[in-house]
């Protein structure tokens, strides 16, 4: 019967393409699961037992051990056929500690009818999750790859695809593509030939999911690596990609050769790299944008085919203003705002198209308000502040902290006016630097005193901003308060961000 073991475990591992270990793990535990029926029949246990089973892989002879858990206190009466107190424990072996196992040998049940079906029903299982594992481990490494396979069938709008061939035992290597994932309108029919990106691999109880997209950005750039070899060599780089699946889009490019023309390279003889790409795409049209690293000029770039006549950049907001002109204007914007939307996306600005005359009175109305600013603050006169304006100045920060050969560069100031501009500008900025010095200042936390003020400053904390950042303990290893005063302090050194939001 030993002998036969052995061979079962033989056989099932060459026929089904697993490890001896698993369908040895597999036995072992139908065996346990024999014992522990028989105790709780024969043996009349109220409850399970625990046991375990040891097969020995040279001879197939098995020995079998009831044991138990050492533990401080059994807390559920279900589990007292399975716990063993820790005062019990050391009587039997004094080197037992907690969380070990006391076990005892007992008489083993022969490998019958029932153990075989169990340890059956358990290879079948190892079986398919060793097999799962498999595909996990197989296609886990290649998410943001580019994947093949054909079409299988079609469900609900859900296309499955079969990525191989395997044998009739094992789990299908299927790929999913979700509807939402898939190019609109685009015509999928069973036994098409069809690639995907992957996007992520899940290993779920029915089996892995592979999750392909063909929507992604991500996807364009593999199929332009998979077609343009100067791609795969690192001497054209791309940089991004922007998308409205099956009817636009936008990739930027960058040469690390400067004798290669990357767009080019991209386009193909008589565009015939590009054209493969837009055919797997559905007839996508895709325009191939040089990448800058001056924003502006990359923007000019991405808003093609439309030409830029003016740009004005918001750093603050992240944003910019480009005029184009009358004729042009629905051409820059594009159907739906596709063109400019697409430029934004791959750019990462957000872009503001108008026409050359709006933009021209969107200008003066800002130039108006930062000179009527300037007016104000600084006490010069409307034509003084309008060439401040005009010279790009938006604060009187700017003009305190610029470079003074700035102001003496304006044509229209001569020395004196440059020097008593700077004058007031730097008084403004340091009287408006003191202010927020002050409110800043850890004497305007009411709850905390000079001495603890000091010990804050002594420790490196030296501002509002600084005490509201740090957390009850840190600051309780600073001075010595209660949780609750520690508390009230910082959430008086917060109350500026409520303010703020």
């Amino acid at each position: 019967m030993n002998k036969d073991i052995l061979l079962v475990i033989e056989n099932v591992s060459n026929e089904k393409n697993v490890s001896k270990d698993v369908i040895i793990e597999a036995m072992e535990f139908a065996l346990a699961s024999a014992i522990k029926k028989k105790y709780k029949l024969e043996k009349k246990c109220k409850f399970d037992i625990d046991a375990r089973v040891s097969i020995d892989r040279t001879t197939g002879n098995y020995t079998t051990f009831r044991r138990w858990e050492i533990v401080e206190e059994i807390e559920n009466e279900e589990l007292i056929d399975q716990k063993i107190l820790m005062a019990d424990a050391e009587n039997k072996d004094p080197k037992l500690k907690i969380g070990d196992f006391y076990e005892e040998k007992i008489e083993s049940v022969d490998f019958g009818r029932i153990v075989a079906q169990t340890a059956k029903n358990v290879i079948v299982q190892k079986v398919r999750e060793a097999e799962r594992s498999r595909v996990v481990d197989l296609y886990t490494p290649k998410i943001g790859q580019l994947i093949f396979g054909v079409v299988k069938r079609v469900e609900k709008g859900n296309v499955h695809i079969d990525l191989g061939m395997p044998d009739k035992e094992s789990v299908m290597e299927e790929a999913i593509i979700m509807k939402d994932n898939l190019i609109p309108r685009e015509s999928i029919k069973p036994n098409d030939r069809l690639r995907g990106y992957l996007r992520d691999v899940q290993a779920e109880t029915r089996g892995p999911q592979l999750y392909i997209t063909r929507k992604a950005p991500e996807f364009l750039i593999e199929l332009f690596k998979l077609e343009v070899p100067e791609v795969g060599q690192g001497l054209i780089e791309i940089l991004g990609a922007a998308r409205d699946p099956g009817l636009r889009a936008k990739i930027s490019v960058k040469s690390n050769d400067p004798k290669l023309d990357a767009i080019g390279a991209c386009v193909g003889m008589r565009g015939s790299r590009v054209q493969s790409v837009s055919n797997e795409l559905a007839g996508e049209r895709i325009d191939i944008i040089p990448w800058d690293e001056e924003p502006a000029k990359f923007v000019i770039n991405a808003m093609s085919p439309a030409e830029v006549l003016s740009i004005v950049i918001d750093e603050e907001k992240h944003s910019m203003d480009i005029a184009v002109s009358e004729d042009q204007l629905s051409q820059a914007i594009g159907r739906g705002g596709q063109n400019v939307r697409l430029a934004s996306e791959l750019t990462g600005w957000d872009l503001n198209v108008m026409s050359k005359e709006d933009a021209d009175t969107k200008n003066k109305e800002e130039t108006k308000l930062v000179s009527n600013v300037f007016m104000e603050t600084l006490n010069v006169d409307n034509d003084v502040a309008e060439v401040l304006a005009n010279e790009g100045f938006t604060s009187i920060d700017e003009i305190a902290r610029c470079d003074i050969q700035e102001l003496n560069n304006v044509e229209e100031f001569d020395s004196d006016l440059v020097e008593e501009i700077r004058k007031r500008a730097l008084e403004i900025y340091d009287k408006n630097q003191k202010e927020i010095e002050e409110k800043n200042s850890l004497t305007n936390i009411k709850k905390l005193s000079k001495e603890n003020i000091g010990l804050l400053e002594n420790s490196g904390i030296s501002t509002r901003e600084e005490l509201a950042d740090l957390s009850i303990d840190e600051l309780l290893e600073v001075i010595e308060l209660t949780n609750e005063e520690a508390g009230d302090i910082i959430m008086e050194a917060r109350e500026p961000w409520f303010k703020e939001q």
